[in-house]
């Protein structure tokens, strides 16, 4: 959800910035404000000139490796403790403007995740019961206010964070689309869940008083009609608001079948440590698409006009040699991005071995399923980014509002599926050389 919300935000700051650099030039925009119609012809970044946008292999990877190593080793700090328990661009001169777009943003970002948050409690619950495992109303009370705190402090946290990253992002001549989604989830997932598990814990205690549970959700819907008020002072996040709840909503459901295949694996003795693993490769995959599709459309919004691909992008289904191995700058990107996976991902093992090595017990087998998994899981990811913004840009809807949660939810699902495959793989042939090494031993009678 707020990976889309911060590549939006950073969208509309760039529509702004783009119509008063007209104005100030003494040319007219010669439509409505920017805030009301899709901006399309303008360069999106106050650094980026003819040149500039040709951004080398080197240049991307510099900008995105830090960015995403942090990512690595907070979501490895996730993992250790789930086991336990676009203002891009733009030069915004009037303050009434940017304090309008800041608040409007953070205000829909709240709606969007105290909703999400008590849908996701819903989900878990019916899942818990598909399961087969006893639902009681306690829980439900404890689950339902759990999640919309959480969603809703962490949502908070996360956008206030996030204006901060991209502003100072753009005033050094970084490319927010290479640093912002990447902070994000190195964020998010160690406040989601350390927040998640200090509210349950203390809300356990109260388990028994559920009117307390009730109260808490009731106050913090409450609170939507003053969000919505907020939002409406902008045209375009308003209609953000009425339009950008599908894709969020589905992304959600396609994490879930993660998460249901997950909740199956973890309690297997076979699985044992999969919980420190899952949030590395989930949010590696996530982070990385985020980043492809943010860059793909800022290409797209900088070189053509909304629902109308650019001629070296008319291919409706995109030629993978041209996604991975063109000169193209999207091309050279997603093999940046896709070169990043096995180094980040034994930097991240090796944080976890040296944190947890007696327990997990790795092995070099494991280690090069792990790898190949993970790199299957992001090239997958990658391709369909491209096939999928093109198709998205056609439609003359925003690629960062839809393409983002659909591609993590699914990122969601084939890191948890490929990591399940891993632990079995592993599983069955540490079984069969134990099996081996004993007929040796005994050996013939």
């Amino acid at each position: 959800m707020m990976r889309g919300e911060e590549a939006r935000q950073r969208r509309k700051e760039g529509q702004l910035g783009s119509e008063k650099q007209l104005q100030s030039r003494g040319e007219s925009p010669g439509h409505p404000s920017t805030q009301d119609v899709p901006w399309t012809s303008q360069k999106r970044y106050p650094f980026e000139t003819e040149t500039s946008l040709e951004e080398t292999a080197l240049t991307i990877f510099l900008q995105a490796l830090l960015p995403f190593v942090l990512a690595g080793v907070g979501m490895t700090v996730a993992g250790m403790f789930l086991d336990f328990v676009k203002a891009n661009t733009g030069v915004i001169d009037n303050p009434q403007e940017q304090q309008k777009m800041i608040f409007g943003n953070l205000a829909l970002v709240q709606v969007q995740a105290t909703v999400v948050g008590l849908l996701a409690a819903l989900v878990a619950l019916v899942l818990e019961f598909i399961s087969g495992q006893k639902v009681e109303l306690s829980h439900i009370g404890v689950l339902c206010a759990s999640s919309v705190v959480t969603a809703f402090v962490a949502a908070f946290f996360l956008g206030v964070t996030m204006i901060g990253v991209i502003l100072t992002a753009r005033k050094l001549g970084i490319n927010p689309d290479n640093i912002a989604t990447p902070i994000a989830a190195m964020l998010g997932d160690v406040i989601a869940l350390s927040i998640l598990a200090l509210i349950s814990s203390i809300f356990y205690k109260y388990i028994e008083k559920y009117y307390i549970f009730l109260g808490i959700c009731l106050f913090f819907f409450a609170l939507i009609p003053m969000w919505i008020i907020i939002v409406n002072q902008s045209p375009s996040i308003f209609q953000v608001l009425k339009t950008g709840w599908y894709p969020i909503i589905i992304s959600m459901f396609i994490s879930s079948l993660g998460g249901l295949i997950f909740s199956k694996a973890v309690s297997e003795k076979d699985f044992k440590g999969m919980a420190f693993f899952t949030p590395v490769v989930n949010g590696v995959g996530g982070n990385l698409v985020s980043i492809q599709v943010s860059r793909i459309s800022t290409y797209l919004y900088s070189w053509s006009t909304l629902g109308v691909l650019p001629y070296n992008m008319k291919s409706y289904w995109p030629n993978p040699c041209t996604t991975f191995c063109s000169s193209e700058i999207n091309s050279v990107s997603a093999r940046v991005l896709l070169l990043l996976v096995v180094p980040g991902q034994l930097i991240f093992l090796f944080i976890i071995h040296l944190k947890e090595g007696d327990e997990i017990g790795l092995n070099p087998l494991f280690v090069v399923m792990y790898l190949i998994g993970s790199f299957t899981q992001v090239l997958i990811l990658l391709y369909l980014a491209d096939f999928m913004v093109r198709l998205i840009w056609r439609w003359s809807q925003d690629p960062d509002s839809y393409c983002i949660p659909y591609l993590t939810g699914l990122g969601d699902l084939l890191g948890v599926s490929f990591l399940t495959i891993c632990f079995l793989l592993n599983s069955f042939l540490f079984k069969k050389n134990l099996e081996n090494s004993n007929m040796a031993d005994t050996g013939p009678p």
